[in-house]
């Protein structure tokens, strides 16, 4: 599974196992050994430094999700932290919005 997105991504990029290998400071036989779903359970630091060089995601590495579909995830929050930057540059303070929070959780009781 993991081994499978690994060479997915390393294929997409059009790197050899070698070039992924010395770009990311990894063992080629520990990098092979995880493609061929021989060493199923890698680090998160191994992890870490391919999905670097693959310039994904680690959790793409880890899930089966796709780039986009984790990007499109990571847009959202980037939505709602931006939100809630405009509502804190408005003048809005915590307890106003966990009052506004608290009557929409109201409001939707009451349908």
């Amino acid at each position: 599974m993991i081994g499978s997105r690994v060479r997915q991504y390393r294929n997409a990029k059009g790197l050899t196992m070698s070039e992924l290998a010395e770009r990311a400071g990894v063992a080629k036989s520990y990098l092979s050994a995880i493609e061929r779903d021989i060493q199923t359970n890698p680090s998160i630091q191994f992890l870490d430094k391919i999905a670097s060089v693959l310039d994904v995601d680690i959790n793409v590495l880890l899930k089966d999700v796709t780039s986009s579909t984790y990007e499109e995830a990571a847009a959202l929050d980037e939505e709602w932290q931006s939100l809630i930057a405009e509502a804190m540059n408005s003048g809005v303070s915590k307890e106003e919005f966990r009052d506004f929070l608290e009557y929409n959780k109201w409001k939707i009781k009451q349908k």
